[in-house]
Parts: C-alpha cells; sequence; structure tokens
C-alpha cells in the first residue's frame, strides 16, 4: 500500500500519472478517479472493475457486471476478491481523490485491501487521512506515506518549472516566489501562468504575487474555502488577521468554543494549516491562503477589521507577546495603544538586540505621531543612532523632551530619554559624558522598579559595559576591565544573553594587551557565540571580527586574516559605531602592509585618521594608527610628508611611545641612525610608554637595525634578541615584514639565542613562506589553570635545543628552578615530554607556530 496524502494542488494526480508513464505500468495499473463527494458506492466500484479490465491480468480474470437491483457495493467486492484470487501477476489499482468517497464505500475499500491477492498493489492519493485502518500495514511496514513535505518544490526545482514555462527570472525572483508559495506546486504553477501574461515580468509583478492573486483566489476559494461548513469559514476569516492562532485566541475573535478542535481538524485535513508545537496547540496559514483569507475579509468585512485587530492586541499583550500585539494595535490605528506598548517594551528588546525588530515596529507610526509622542519620539531616537544618523538622533530626543511636559507617562519617557542619552553619550566616546548618564540612568531605573521589577539591574549592566567600553578605547585598561567584568557577570545573572556577549566580545579585545594568543581564541569563541544567536548583525559582532582579524594581520597571516576583516567591514560603519570602525580601517592598513601594498595601506591609514577626528575624546587607537601611516610614507619615499606629519603634532603627542617608532623609522630612512636611537631612548627606557608590549618589540628591532648601523653588532645582538623576547609569546612576525633584517638574524649564534625556531619562522616568511597555519577553532585540551609569568619564561626556552642547565643561565635562576617549572608547565599542559608539552602550546597559541 502507497498512500500519496497532501493538500490540494499539491502535485498528487500528476505524480501518480508520470510514474506510471515513466515505469512503463499503464498496462498493469487501474486508474480509478473518485468524483467529487461521491455518494453512490455501487458506481465507484462499477468503476474499479471497468478499470482493472483495462489492465492485461485483469482482463482475463475479471467478469464484466452490468446495473443490476441487488448489486450493491458489498456484493461487488466480494465478485472482485472472487475474480481476482488467482491473480498471478502484479496489478497495481490507484485510486485518486480518496477522500471523496462516502463512508459506506471506505468501509467497502478497507475490506477490499484487507482480503486482495498480494499480488494486487494499492497506490491511493488524498488531501487528507482517511479511515482505512491502516495503522496494521504501517506496523508491519508494508505502508510508504507521502505527504506534503515530500511534495513541496525545492528552490531548484521552482527554478526548473519556470524555465519550463519559458520565464528567464533571475535568482532573487525565484527565490521570492519560492518563498511566497512554500514551494505548492499549483502556487508555483500559477505564478508561471500569471507572470507568462508579461512580456517582460519584472520585480514590482514578482513582488505583488500572492494569494489574491485571481487565478489563485479562484484555485483556493474552489477548493478549499468554499469546502468547509460556515462556521469553519467564520473561524479562518477572522483569524487570518493573525500570524499565528490557538484555540483560545480563534475563540475570541469568534466568539466560539470549539476553535482549538476546528483548527487541529483543519490541519488533518490538509486544509493549508500547519501546526507549529508537537502538541498541536499553535498554527499558522499557509501564506498564499492567508492572502486570501484577508482579501476576503476586507471583502465581506470591512468595518470588523480594526475591531479583531484591537482585540488581538489585547489578548497578545496580557500574554506578553508585545511585539505582535504592537503590530494588531497599529494595524487598528489605536496609535496610543501601540505606543505605551512599545515603549514599555523597547529596553527589552535593545537590551535582546532586536534593533531590526525596533526599526520595523518604528515605520509603522505616522511619521507626525513619532514626532508627537514622547515615547516614540525617544525610542525613534535610538533607531536613528543605530542606523548611523546622530543628528537625527538629537532632533528625536528634543522633540522628546519637548513634549515630557504635556505627557502624562512622564516618568517612562525620562526613562527611555535617559537610555538614549547614555548610548549617544557612548557612541560620542564620551567617558565623562557616559559616567554621568549611567548614573542619571541608575537613579531613574531605581525608580521604576516599582512598575518594571528587574529594570534596574538590566540598565545597571548597560551602563557597566558602555563605561567599559570606553574605557577600553581610552587605554584605561583597569578600569575597562573592572567594568565589563561586573557587566558581564551581572548580565549573566539576569539572563540578558545579548548584554553579556557585548561585555564578552570587549574583554577579549582586552586580553589582546596582555596576551594576543587568548585574546585570539576568545573573539573567535564570541563570534561564533554570535552565529548561533543570529547576532551578526551587531557591531559586536564587528568587533569580535576585527580582534581576530588584528592579531592574524599581527602574527603575519593576512590570508587568514581577511576573511574576518570583511566580516568587520560588513557589520560596521562609521556612522553607528567610530571608534569600532578606526581600528577596522586601520587593520585594513595593515593587511596592506603584511602583503607589501604600501600604497593600499596608506590609504587605509588616512581614511582611519580621518575618522579619528570626528572622536571627542583620546582613543587608544590613534596614535598607533599615525605612527603607520608615518612609517608607510617612510617606505613609499615620502619623507617629506612624513616629517609634515610629525610636525604637525603636539608636543606631547609626537613625544608618546608609538610616535616615537614613527620618528625613528623616519630618521633610519634619512640614514640618522644616532637621531633613531635618541628616538627610540624614552621608549626602551620606560619614560614613554606603550600599550602593548608588541610595540616594544618594535622598538628593540629598530635599536638593532640602528646599532649595526653604528656599527656596534654587540648591541645590535642583544636589541634583536630582546625584540624576539618580545614578539615571541604573541607571534608577532609583522616588524620582521616591515624591517627586514635577514642578516642580522642569521648573524645570531644559534648556541646563545633562545629563538631558533622562531628566527627560522621569520626567514621563512621573508623568503616567501607562508607561516604555519593554525587550527582555526579552540584546542580540545584547555589550561587546567594559567600559566605564571615565570612558566612562561621557561616555556619561550623550550622550542630551543638548549639543555636544562644553559635555560636556567640565560634566565639567570637555577637549574633546579626550571626544572619545577617545567614539570608545572607539564601538568597544565597535559604533556609528558618537551616536544609534547611544545606542541601544545603551539595549539593554544602561547608559542609562536612552528617554521614550515
Amino acid at each position: 500500500m502507497t498512500t500519496v496524502s497532501a493538500s490540494p494542488g499539491s502535485g498528487k494526480t500528476m505524480l501518480l500519472r508520470s510514474w506510471l508513464s515513466e515505469a512503463g505500468l499503464a498496462e498493469c495499473a487501474a486508474w480509478v478517479p473518485v468524483g467529487r463527494d461521491e455518494r453512490d458506492s455501487q458506481r465507484f466500484w462499477l468503476g474499479v472493475v471497468n478499470a482493472l479490465r483495462r489492465t492485461t491480468a485483469g482482463s482475463v480474470l475479471v467478469g464484466t457486471l452490468t446495473v443490476a437491483p441487488g448489486l450493491d457495493g458489498w456484493t461487488i467486492v466480494e465478485r472482485l476478491l472472487a475474480d481476482l484470487a488467482p491473480l498471478q501477476d502484479r496489478t497495481y489499482m490507484v485510486i485518486d481523490d480518496v477522500h471523496d468517497l462516502d463512508p459506506e464505500a471506505l468501509q467497502q475499500l478497507q475490506l477490499f485491501i484487507m482480503r486482495a491477492s498480494p499480488q494486487l498493489r494499492f497506490v491511493l492519493a488524498t488531501r487528507y487521512d482517511v479511515p482505512l485502518g491502516l495503522h496494521q500495514l504501517r506496523l508491519e511496514g508494508e505502508l510508504a506515506e507521502i505527504r506534503d513535505p515530500d511534495l513541496r518544490f525545492t528552490l531548484a526545482e521552482s527554478e526548473e518549472l519556470f524555465t519550463a514555462a519559458g520565464l528567464a527570472l533571475p535568482g532573487p525572483a525565484v527565490a521570492v516566489l519560492h518563498e511566497r508559495t512554500e514551494g505548492w506546486a499549483a502556487g508555483l504553477r500559477l505564478a508561471a501562468l500569471s507572470l507568462a501574461r508579461h512580456a517582460d515580468p519584472d520585480h514590482r509583478l514578482v513582488a505583488e504575487f500572492s494569494g489574491g492573486e485571481r487565478t489563485v483566489a479562484e484555485y483556493l476559494l474552489a477548493e478549499v474555502l468554499d469546502r468547509q461548513s460556515e462556521q469553519v469559514r467564520e473561524l479562518l476569516l477572522r483569524t487570518s488577521i493573525l500570524e499565528q492562532v490557538n484555540g483560545e485566541l480563534a475563540n475570541l475573535l469568534t466568539a466560539g468554543e470549539d476553535g482549538e478542535r476546528v483548527l487541529q481538524d483543519l490541519e488533518a485535513a490538509n486544509a493549508f494549516v500547519v501546526s507549529l508545537d508537537t502538541s498541536r496547540t499553535w498554527f499558522r496559514y499557509h501564506q498564499m491562503f492567508a492572502d486570501l483569507l484577508r482579501l476576503q475579509l476586507r471583502r465581506t468585512r470591512p468595518g470588523e477589521v480594526a475591531a479583531l485587530h484591537r482585540s488581538a492586541a489585547d489578548w497578545l499583550a496580557g500574554r506578553g507577546m508585545a511585539v505582535e500585539a504592537i503590530r494588531h494595535a497599529q494595524a487598528a490605528r489605536d496609535w496610543g495603544m501601540a505606543a505605551r506598548l512599545l515603549a514599555n517594551q523597547w529596553p527589552s528588546l535593545y537590551l535582546d538586540g532586536k534593533t531590526a525588530v525596533i526599526h520595523g515596529l518604528l515605520a509603522g507610526f505616522p511619521t507626525e505621531f513619532r514626532m508627537a509622542d514622547a515615547e516614540v519620539a525617544a525610542v525613534a531616537a535610538a533607531d536613528e543612532l543605530a542606523c548611523g544618523s546622530p543628528a537625527a538622533a538629537e532632533r528625536y530626543l528634543r522633540l522628546a523632551e519637548r513634549a515630557l511636559a504635556s505627557e502624562g507617562r512622564r516618568e517612562q519617557a525620562q526613562l527611555l530619554v535617559g537610555i538614549v542619552r547614555l548610548l549617544i553619550a557612548r557612541w560620542q566616546g564620551s567617558l565623562a559624558a557616559v559616567t554621568e548618564q549611567a548614573q542619571r540612568l541608575q537613579d531613574a531605573a531605581e525608580a521604576a522598579e516599582t512598575t518594571q521589577p528587574g529594570l534596574g539591574e538590566e540598565l545597571r549592566a548597560l551602563a557597566l559595559n558602555s563605561l567599559g567600553s570606553n574605557e577600553f578605547w581610552m587605554a584605561k585598561f583597569p578600569e575597562a576591565a573592572r567594568h565589563l567584568e561586573q557587566g558581564v557577570v551581572l548580565a549573566r545573572r539576569i539572563g540578558r544573553s545579548y548584554l553579556e556577549f557585548n561585555g564578552l566580545v570587549y574583554q577579549a579585545a582586552l586580553e589582546f594587551f596582555r596576551s594576543a594568543p587568548l585574546a585570539l581564541e576568545h573573539s573567535r569563541q564570541a563570534a561564533e557565540l554570535a552565529e548561533r544567536h543570529g547576532w551578526t548583525e551587531a557591531p559586536a559582532f564587528g568587533l569580535a571580527s576585527t580582534s581576530v582579524g588584528t592579531i592574524l594581520a599581527w602574527q603575519g597571516r593576512p590570508e587568514e586574516a581577511e576573511p574576518w576583516m570583511e566580516q568587520a567591514e560588513r557589520t560596521l560603519r562609521a556612522e553607528t559605531e567610530p571608534a569600532d570602525t578606526l581600528a577596522i580601517r586601520s587593520l585594513r592598513g595593515v593587511l596592506a602592509l603584511a602583503r607589501g601594498r604600501d600604497a593600499d595601506a596608506l590609504a587605509a591609514f588616512q581614511a582611519a585618521d580621518q575618522i579619528a577626528e570626528r572622536l571627542t575624546e583620546p582613543n587608544l587607537m590613534v596614535h598607533g594608527n599615525r605612527s603607520f601611516l608615518v612609517q608607510t610614507l617612510v617606505r613609499l619615499g615620502e619623507i617629506d610628508r612624513a616629517e609634515q606629519i610629525l610636525a604637525g603634532l603636539s608636543g606631547q603627542d609626537r613625544d608618546g611611545g608609538q610616535m616615537r617608532l614613527g620618528l625613528a623609522t623616519l630618521r633610519l630612512a634619512q640614514n640618522a641612525p644616532r637621531a633613531a636611537v635618541a628616538a627610540l631612548a624614552p621608549v626602551l627606557g620606560g619614560s614613554a610608554q606603550l600599550p602593548w608590549p608588541g610595540w616594544l618589540a618594535q622598538a628593540f628591532l629598530l635599536e638593532a637595525i640602528a646599532r649595526t648601523a653604528l656599527g656596534d653588532p654587540r648591541a645590535a645582538a642583544a636589541a634583536l634578541e630582546r625584540a624576539l623576547d618580545l614578539a615571541e609569546p604573541d607571534g608577532v612576525l609583522l616588524w620582521f615584514l616591515l624591517h627586514p633584517v635577514p642578516d642580522l638574524l642569521e648573524s645570531l649564534p644559534a648556541h646563545r639565542t633562545t629563538h631558533a625556531a622562531l628566527i627560522a619562522e621569520i626567514l621563512g616568511l621573508l623568503a616567501g613562506h607562508q607561516p604555519a597555519m593554525q587550527p582555526t577553532t579552540a584546542a580540545p585540551w584547555p589550561l587546567a589553570e594559567p600559566l605564571s609569568r615565570s612558566e612562561l619564561r621557561v616555556l619561550r626556552y623550550l622550542p630551543t635545543n638548549l639543555t636544562t642547565p644553559e635555560i636556567a643561565a640565560q634566565l639567570g635562576v637555577s637549574p633546579n628552578t626550571v626544572k619545577v617549572h617545567v614539570r608545572h608547565l607539564y601538568a597544565k599542559l597535559g604533556a609528558h615530554r618537551r616536544a609534547e608539552a611544545v606542541a601544545r602550546a603551539r595549539a593554544l597559541r602561547l608559542l609562536a607556530p612552528g617554521a614550515t
């Protein structure tokens, strides 16, 4: 037995006819169509007899029958069973539209199936499951079932259908029609017929195709809606305003009592009603069917539509389904209700990262209402800021503050205004303003705690995150670490995953200034978390991608960094996140430098510098970017321009650690090594500080180059060794690409350097080899506990051939101390031998990758 049970227009009949034709079964298959509302079982069975007699085997075995007074369906079944008892050849009995059989004919068919010859195979096509007692066949594995999901067209099949119809539609248009029809065969076919009437079907025609299109509406009316009882039609029309419906809501809108039963029956009948949960309590209508129902509702009951939406909004709001409630209040044009619901729900939506949802809800309000209502104006201000229009955000915020005087809900409106003021201060990068607004917001949130329990803690987590992110960009790392940790812990405790994610991203970025390998791993994990939750449009995802790309670029791995870079560029814009976008532009320059594309690097650093001029507060990226800008000009031979940039800086900025590196690079290009040494002295002495040890590696490398030019090989070797010391933990190879010194590296005696593996890696990179690829996911053995500073120092020597006493001599400690540290390293890394410890440390990115 095979049953094909699916909705009208799904292609059941076409499937069976094509199967019979392509399989060459026409002569051994009896095709029996059932007429609509078949009430005469005798006529049905006479049709079965005639169909069987047209088959090869049936023409011999099945006798003719004529209509007679005593010849009912039961008698015909017995005659057929007797005639077919000797059947030896496989024969198929295909019955189309079984659902139209009356109950007596179904009982007779069930008896016939149970007692028929094993050589007679049944194929039944029906719109819904009919009572034929097929459970035993199902248990015995003798029943094959084909249902709606099996018959839906895939996107590729939809494209084939349109091509076969002579329509050369672009891929996006096919995707729209496939999504709109949900792969429904009749819908796709009707779409093809409709579009074929136009010589050049455009995007508008595709976008407008719906269940209200004449041919689709006629089909659905005749085949589905008109077949229902008056009660069912009433339920379908009144509930068509909903995206999802359950029995209780259906009863409310129809003043009925058995809405759930009706919906379950419709779903079981494949009447374009789809259940959304395993308990079959929530349902939705097929998009094309819902289009038709809404059209019919507007035509037949235009005066009831607004009241239905208002009733739905009340019910949904009372059950915590605020977004749906807002949409129905807007559909009812009850702007006051919609505004109150949005104002209450907006903080929660924002804290969950639902900016796209907020934008869509705001679009449902008339422009004049958005400008006149204090709460909606405040939400519109936040939306404009998220869309990169701070000027428009300020305009809406002023409108909100002006409307506050006449609003009855002053407390809620003030709370919304306070949140937006905090967001604007964060966007501006003003730590003082963020601190002030955070305190004001906290006071307002505590006042609103009685009406909105839990909001105070949510807004405190937002304030802590805002403080931490601004402190990060201002290089106030201890304060940033404290506030971010507090914010992440609080967000985790109150279940605000999106806020927690934002804090984790900045924590990972902060780790870059302590351990690039850990920052790389944690930034990757944050990006993966965003992908799982659908937060890939969030600015924090862009920052996580930027962090990964930055570290890979600094490690001399531009090909691996590029996709992360592109990911960040898709997410962040200077209008919405200027500090983050400054980092992206600067990273783009670093990538270009690593690839030897100096002109592209110059353009990127200049673009970043232009963004920096918009910031109202100091930013940790500004000086580093300008140092790169000066160094790139030097690489391009534009010495005078590099001098002009340095001359244009204030004395304090010019004397900063990063700008001194740019100055030293310039002096070396001018063949002034003593001036370069003088520029570097405050950096190496610690009075001109750098935000990250990786920058100090460049300072020692430039010192080594200058000392070589001055004819002091001992000092050059010592400076180069120190540069390698600083570059090793984070695997920073970029400086050795920008300032290549292969001869100097090769001159270091192998028995004296502690970085033989790193030197081999750098020389291989300079010779054109890519650095060893590292795993893109976390190593399967997490550290049992973090390594101490002393253990990390010992770890750096393990890739060399130095013995324990030689390592001890290099570090100025006893051999026994080295042995103790090695034992601890083995335990923490889960290793038993030196080579295994090195391999695991590299996998965890605690050591630079080995040479290729």
